[in-house]
């Protein structure tokens, strides 16, 4: 068969393919063309999720007849002033927008510049286009998609329902958006709730505001700022507490020069930064920024340039591995916010019916005595002294030490982060008391975290102390435990846990970490098996020994069921606040729910 140049309209369905896979890649390029326009305010509307309408209105540049005709013909662009494909300063180019998509549906262009006497219009179908005539138009540009993939059918076969489509239109509506926080921004149309989202100001505060309207009103009370540069790389945006985590990445916006972008490179680092803090399973919910020259990152990987290829992709990593860890690590203590909201709808959700209102309720009598209450305790004596027989029937409920209480607690305490302890509740938790509110603490996955952050210090300093065993302790395995246990027999010897092979099914140890000399050693070892069992060879030796740290840690924590002097909780409190990440344990969970005061009284009618 002889070879033959393909028909140009069919070239143009070809590259379409390549940049339109759905209506949402068609949403994506017109909107970031309205952005390259310098556009103030921009409008989607889309039918049938897409297929049938999509317009994309804006208030930019506008362009002239000449631009307009030239602006629906392959590789034309102005996007790249002088020819430099490595120096792309905007979010288009591929160069194959418009064109591709006007060569598999109906297309209508209406613009004009600021400075012209009217606007220009082109219509271009299934690729054949019409001459640019006047048309009456405001500054700006107008698009109109009609008919998408009505010249190729079977691209249809391939999209999903209506209602799938819209959404994955708002996805790259809300990408877009994130990224420009000066711009309005809104979407209507069926199968969406619609979206809008107001102009705001530029600067930090202006984007934490343009995060909080895409991710929620939430995230601006669990959101860090994050600011770094490295080498002419800069890093810049918010990043989510650990306690503040999705089950999904979808929280996740990467944006690389403005452009938001999918990239395993980035996640990578994500996952990496987050990874002392968040189980596997869990992620969390952020929108970072990464600025730098142009010319060292490509952008024309990926025909829908969701994808960059940096020149030294070790430097952005490292970047963005260290600026996440020190921001979390300058958190401290700090979670979610969203800990008390949950505790207060479970509460609710607890009530067997909701509480009547009656108005304002009466004040209690003046000479009110709860002695003289039907509800009074049936065995109560009046006379004094004989009132503690009566409260000895309560005896067999859970009680609470309220050692801490006994003594009004020091002002200073008060103001502290975590308050002053009051009370230690079923010998597990500890009640504290803020200016404001409780904070109910969780002993042992709070000193979990202290003791694991405790050695990670001692193993960069100078190593974790070891405390030699007079008599080794055996401890029975199998032969692929010992043999795993083994394999890491140096790196164990690091971490304080010396151990030796003691015949085919157990191995020795000798020495053992100070800090859990009066610890279960035997099921400390099978634990470790456990754990360098699970994160297998593919994970990084670092990773492997955290993990390691982290069952020793739990091995020495203060144990629920363990009662506290007054002294021991506040002095856990304190050891929290000053301690980076113990907002939450090892395992990702929260050690303390704070509750306001307003919460407390709602819950009971008082606001």
């Amino acid at each position: 068969m002889p070879v033959r140049r393909l028909d140009p309209i069919l070239v143009d369905r070809i590259a379409a393919g390549e940049v339109v896979e759905r209506p949402a890649s068609a949403v994506k390029e017109l909107v970031e063309n309205a952005l390259d326009a310098h556009a103030g305010h921009i409008e989607v509307v889309v039918e049938q999720g897409g297929r049938k309408l999509i317009r994309v209105i804006d208030d930019g540049s506008g362009m002239s007849a000449e631009d307009l005709e030239l602006a629906v013909e392959r590789h034309a662009t102005s996007k790249i002033p002088d020819g430099d494909l490595s120096n792309i300063a905007t979010l288009g180019f591929r160069g194959e927008a418009l064109p591709s998509i006007a060569s598999v549906a109906h297309v209508e262009i209406l613009s004009r510049m600021a400075d012209a006497p009217h606007g220009w219009m082109i219509r271009v179908e299934d690729g054949r286009k019409r001459p640019v005539a006047p048309a009456a138009h405001s500054s700006g540009t107008r698009i109109e998609v009609r008919d998408l993939f009505a010249a190729t059918p079977a691209r249809l076969k391939f999209l999903k329902t209506d209602r799938t489509e819209a959404q994955a239109v708002a996805d790259i509506i809300k990408r877009l958006a994130m990224a420009h926080p000066q711009v309005r921004f809104a979407l209507s149309g069926d199968n969406l709730s619609g979206l809008e989202f107001a102009a705001c100001p530029q600067g930090p505060e202006g984007l934490l505001t343009r995060i909080s309207q895409v991710l929620g009103a939430e995230f601006r009370d669990n959101a860090l700022a994050v600011d770094a540069e490295r080498e002419g790389v800069r890093l810049s945006g918010f990043a989510g507490l650990p306690t503040y985590h999705r089950a999904n990445s979808q929280s996740q916006y990467f944006y690389v020069n403005g452009r938001p972008v999918r990239d395993k490179l980035l996640h990578g680092a994500l996952r990496a930064a987050y990874m002392d803090y968040l189980p596997s399973d869990r992620h969390p919910a952020l929108a970072l920024f990464v600025q730098c020259d142009p010319r060292i990152v490509d952008v024309n990987v990926h025909p829908a340039k969701a994808e960059v290829r940096f020149r030294d992709p070790g430097l952005v990593r490292g970047l963005i591995i260290g600026a996440l860890k020190q921001t979390l690590g300058e958190a401290m203590h700090r979670a979610t916010t969203t800990g008390g909201s949950r505790t207060i709808d479970a509460l609710v959700r607890r009530n067997f019916a909701p509480m009547p209102s009656f108005g304002a309720r009466p004040a209690p009598a003046a000479n009110w005595d709860w002695r003289a209450s039907p509800a009074a305790p049936a065995h109560y004596d009046a006379q004094p002294g004989l009132a503690e027989a009566a409260q000895a029937a309560f005896s067999h409920m859970p009680a609470a030490d309220t050692r801490a209480h006994e003594s009004a607690p020091p002002v200073d305490l008060l103001d502290a982060p975590l308050g002053a302890a009051r009370a230690q509740l079923h010998d597990t938790y500890i009640v504290a008391q803020t200016r404001d509110g409780i904070v109910l603490v969780d002993q042992h996955a709070a000193h979990e975290r202290l003791v694991y952050e405790r050695m990670k210090r001692e193993r960069e300093a100078s190593g974790i102390a070891r405390q030699l065993l007079l008599i080794p302790i055996v401890v029975d395995l199998d032969a692929g435990e010992v043999d795993r246990v083994m394999d890491h027999r140096e790196a164990l010897a690091q971490l304080g846990l010396a151990v030796e092979s003691f015949g085919p099914g157990a191995v020795a140890v000798s020495e053992v970490p100070a800090l859990l000399k009066n610890g279960d050693i035997t099921r400390l070892v099978r634990d470790v098996a456990d754990t360098l069992a699970e994160n297998g060879s593919a994970t990084s030796l670092e990773r492997r020994l955290d993990h390691v740290l982290a069952t020793m840690a739990c091995h020495h924590s203060v144990r629920a069921g363990r009662r506290l002097t007054g002294e021991e909780m506040n002095a856990l409190l304190r050891e929290m606040e000053a301690t980076p990440g113990s907002g939450q344990c090892n395992h990702g969970r929260p050690t303390y729910v704070e509750l306001k005061l307003s919460d407390v009284e709602r819950l009971f009618g008082r606001k």
